[in-house]
């Protein structure tokens, strides 16, 4: 993971979590990411996640793409 960088901006208030089956209505065991990102990606919409040196890259579709760049702009 190669950390700060240019062009890499911080995404505040935002919180993951191990949600563990049977726990909180989980049916499977997976990662939650909450917070902002909801306003990138909205509930329902599928995307691709790949694991990545430290870290996870998640790839976003046009639609996401352009409000993740309207988030950096406000």
């Amino acid at each position: 993971m190669s950390g700060p960088g240019e062009g890499k901006l911080e995404i505040k208030g935002v919180k993951a979590y191990i949600h563990v089956k049977g726990k909180s209505g989980a049916r499977v065991t997976h990662v939650d990411i909450e917070g902002n990102i909801s306003n990138i990606i909205k509930e329902g919409e599928i995307t691709f996640v790949k694991g990545k040196n430290g870290g996870v890259f998640i790839a976003l579709k046009k639609p996401m793409i352009n409000r993740a760049e309207r988030m950096v702009k406000e």
